[in-house]
This record gives C-alpha cells, structure tokens and sequence, in this order.
C-alpha cells in the first residue's frame, strides 16, 4: 500500500481533489489531499519562509506516513521537491503534475515566465496575494464551463510570501525518483529544467492530452497515472 500525498497548485485546497481520491482509495491506498497554509480552509493560517515545504513534511510525519508518493501540482511542486528531500526513507516516489520544480536559492517568482517584476507587481497590487484566475484565462485547458465553474468558484487568493520563497534543495533533484506528467494542452513540451531532469535514470515522463488541471478535467485518467507511478 502506498500513502499519496496530494497537494494542488495556486489558488487551490484539498477540495481540488474530490474527484482523484475515490479511484486511489478504492484501490486501497492510503489518500492524504492537503491545503496548504493561506489557502481554501487555512486562509487564517500565515504562510511564510519555508511554510508550505513544512505544512507537507508536517502531515507526513504527523500521521507517521511511510511508502509516501507525494504529489505536487503546478506551483506545488516546489515545495512538494524540497519536501521530498527532507522525508528520507519514507519516500517512495514523487510525481510533478504540469508543475514547477525547485532549484535551489529560486523561487516560483524568480523564474516566472513573464518576469519576476510582472508578478511582483501583480501580488502588490492586491495586498500580497497573487489573485485567483477567472473564466476566461481557463479558456483552452480542456475544462467544461461547469468545472471551469468549480475551479474559480473554489479558489481563493495565493499568499505571496510563499511564491516569492527561494527553495533550499540539498542534494540534485534528479536524484530522486519521479514522475513529471505533462499536459499537452498547456505546452507540447516541458520546460527546459524539466528537459534536463528528465535526463536522469530516476525520472519518468507521462503525457496527458488534456490541460492545466487534470484533476478537474481528467480525474480518472490522473488517478490511474498515480496508481501506475505508485507501482514503479
């Protein structure tokens, strides 16, 4: 039995994946979604330094998880990779789903694709959160108008603080086991530091035919892209 640990990418909580869990439990795996502090339930919650690398380690040690296949969407997969690092032996495999991953001293502003000053001046903008999507920036992800519906409904504002963390890395994260699953509707190809990890014996690349949130727009195909990644 294998312990999924699953984190979703900005603006998003637990409730993200709904529709992901029921195919991992039935299939007698231990499920663990998390929200991250700042975010969906924990919006009381500060999120600061090193914060949502903690929040991960934290549920994994508290519920004294071993066989762990942590899973990291989008944003979430930097600090999802430092985390991986930081549970040792209880890691069985990281899967990076469309996601960013960690480089060590960067952080998810620092390399954002439009250029830092862009999404520095957007997060301060709205008093030091990075505001949630709407409708129309869903366009061409392979979402009905109802899941659309449900992601911007559900989302809420990204505390800044977080994505402007530079990741501490200790080791070469293509030493770690992994699986990147790319979705084709957000870019044919990974990105060129993905590229590069993938070179590694230790990493595995899927492909989906679907957008940006696989979990709301394919939850069964990801499901069994989990449960294939457990069996590595």
């Amino acid at each position: 039995m294998s312990n999924f640990v699953l984190v979703a990418g900005a603006w998003l909580g637990s409730w993200a994946w709904d529709e992901v869990v029921p195919t991992l439990r039935e299939a007698g795996h231990g499920v663990h979604p998390l929200t991250l502090s700042g975010l969906a339930d924990k919006q009381a919650v500060p999120a600061g330094r090193q914060t949502h690398v903690r929040d991960i380690v934290d549920e994994v040690e508290h519920l004294d998880l071993r066989d762990v296949v942590l899973v990291g969407h989008s944003y979430s997969g930097i600090p999802v990779g430092q985390a991986a690092e930081l549970i040792g032996d209880r890691l069985a495999r990281v899967v990076f789903i469309d996601a960013n991953v960690p480089a060590d001293g960067e952080s998810f502003v620092s390399n954002w694709w439009a250029g830092p000053a862009k999404l520095e001046a957007a997060i301060a903008e709205n008093g030091g959160f990075w505001a949630p999507l709407a409708e129309a920036d869903c366009d061409g992800q392979g979402l009905t108008d109802e899941q659309i519906a449900r992601f911007v409904g559900g989302s809420t504002p990204h505390p800044g603080a977080s994505l402007a963390d530079p990741a501490v890395l200790a080791r070469p994260l293509g030493e770690l086991p992994a699986t990147y699953v790319k979705c084709l509707l957000d870019g044919a190809e990974p990105n060129e530091d993905v590229a590069r990890l993938l070179a590694s014996d230790q990493w595995r690349l899927v492909a989906m035919d679907t957008g940006h949130w696989p979990m709301f727009s394919q939850p069964d195909a990801l499901a069994r892209i989990l449960l294939d990644a457990a069996g590595q």
